[in-house]
């Protein structure tokens, strides 16, 4: 049998703006890892198409990993290669490709939702549609089997709030409920040295507000509170494509999203009942109208 052919998304790879970035080795080849601050890591999936990217922000005393991503690469391994203190989890949103080895990890915070809930009870079929045809690029990791893939369940233990601060000793992070993509999505800040991590409320590439969970109205509200603190920031750091991104983005999602609220940009198809609207170099994929 011949080899699949290779999907035109991972013909585009590697992305031109690694290239600035600090690459960390590792001896996981599932992953690649950069750092993109002192003390804090893109840990990057290239080899699925969502092409998620987790975060490891290192303290003193102890390690955030914001997003444990997809699950097929042993990501625990990788953490112990890069720190040994222990690792807290936060998730910028329960959506299966952000949780996938939540698993792993013994502290888990989420918030206090019904979605984050049901989320921590694993799902195959999510997981099962990530690695269908031409939604994986190059070799899977040895001893990983497709047909087992799933979400694995995981113990929630401890909710966080918006506005509470995280202390990892050295540098403390804010927790900002940033809901629209999801009803748990959050986004993390901390001001000291100006990164403001957005998981999937935005990331450089075309923002997922299709699903049903997907709530319009509370991303308009927090995309105007995340762009109120831009003056505060100094590099956005999204959950897909590429990890880093100037702040001026912030003022300019919500131009394009009222832009597109207000009815001034039409839409092109994007699939069965799916469109995407483009405004500049922002599109969202949305619901067909």
């Amino acid at each position: 049998m011949g080899q699949a052919p290779v999907p035109g998304w991972c013909r585009a790879l590697p992305r031109p703006e690694y290239k600035s970035l600090a690459r960390v080795p590792a001896n996981d080849g599932w992953f690649e890892v950069y750092r993109v601050a002192p003390d804090t890591f893109a840990i990057y999936e290239p080899h699925q198409s969502e092409e998620t990217i987790s975060y490891l922000i290192v303290g003193r005393t102890r390690a955030m990993l914001f997003d444990t991503g997809m699950g097929i690469g042993n990501l625990r391994g990788l953490t112990d290669e890069l720190t040994q203190l222990p690792v807290v989890v936060v998730n910028s949103h329960t959506h299966n490709d952000h949780v996938g080895n939540n698993w792993q990890f013994d502290t888990v915070y989420s918030m206090d939702t019904s979605f984050s809930r049901r989320n921590a009870q694993g799902s195959r079929e999510a997981a099962q549609a990530e690695i269908q045809r031409g939604e994986t690029c190059g070799d899977l990791p040895a001893g990983f089997d497709p047909t087992a893939y799933a979400t694995r369940p995981w113990k929630i233990t401890s909710y966080v709030h918006d506005g509470e601060w995280i202390d990892l000793g050295g540098r403390r992070l804010q927790i900002i409920a940033t809901p629209g993509h999801t009803p748990d999505a959050i986004s993390l800040f901390e001001p000291e040295d100006g990164l403001l991590f957005t998981g999937d409320t935005f990331y450089p590439g075309t923002i997922w507000l299709y699903r049903p969970e997907t709530d319009l109205a509370a991303y308009d509200r927090s995309v105007r509170r995340l762009a109120a603190l831009a003056p505060q920031v100094k590099r956005v750091l999204g959950a897909h494509n590429v990890p880093a991104a100037s702040p001026t983005v912030l003022p300019q999602l919500v131009v394009a999203f009222e832009t597109v609220r207000a009815g001034k940009v039409a839409p092109e198809p994007a699939g069965k009942g799916k469109v995407t609207y483009k405004v500049g170099d922002i599109s969202f994929l949305m619901g067909a109208p």
